[in-house]
């Protein structure tokens, strides 16, 4: 764009690849750079090296983690009897801000979309088929859009032969919303009140 620096316009060009930022957004944040001291600016792009060399996924529930595995599977208080699947780490950190559930987690890193070219071996599938075999319920915390639904079929298909219990979130979540975008108290009623599924 005429009239700013390169090096500023290629910043917001970065900017604006991250979800939530638009090019608007991402110029103001370039621009507001500008005004902090340097040592706010290298002290974000070492938190930024940080995240990117010291976060990993947990190789037991796929959560983000420090740690291996992450602080929810290895603690002891959690009930390791039911595991809630969910389609991100930001609906893990929504589902344990309402402090209801105590269970432990599956992520799964998305949802099955053949639109989108991702099928069950893009997702951590396998995984979640092979520690339902040890637990007593699977609680689905997915959002009710095709991709969900698809997804969540898939895996009670798979798990036909298994006896695990399998429930999903009550009504109050409004249809295709993501969970980190859904109230607190409404969440934690939909987790209280999780409805079995009966076999097809």
């Amino acid at each position: 764009m005429s009239g700013i620096p390169p090096s500023l316009e290629k910043l917001a060009e970065l900017m604006a690849k991250f979800p939530g930022i638009g090019r608007k957004s991402a110029r103001r944040i370039a621009f507001s750079l500008l005004d902090r001291p340097r040592e706010d600016i290298i002290l974000l792009a070492r938190a930024f090296l940080d995240v990117k060399d010291n976060v990993r996924r947990c190789p037991v529930c796929n959560h983000i983690t420090e740690s291996e595995p992450c602080d929810i599977c290895q603690n002891p208080r959690r009930d390791s009897s039911v595991i809630c699947v969910v389609k991100d780490s930001m609906d893990v950190l929504a589902i344990e801000k309402t402090t209801v559930f105590h269970g432990k987690y599956h992520v799964l890193g998305g949802l099955i979309s053949p639109l989108n070219g991702i099928g069950p071996d893009d997702l951590s599938i396998e995984p979640l088929l092979i520690r339902a075999k040890e637990i007593h319920e699977l609680v689905f915390a997915i959002n009710s859009s095709v991709e969900g639904e698809m997804t969540m079929h898939y895996i009670r298909k798979m798990l036909s032969n298994c006896p695990v219990s399998i429930s999903y979130l009550a009504r109050g979540i409004p249809i295709g919303s993501d969970l980190e975008f859904v109230d607190d108290a409404t969440l934690a009623r939909a987790l209280q009140s999780r409805i079995e599924l009966k076999g097809e």
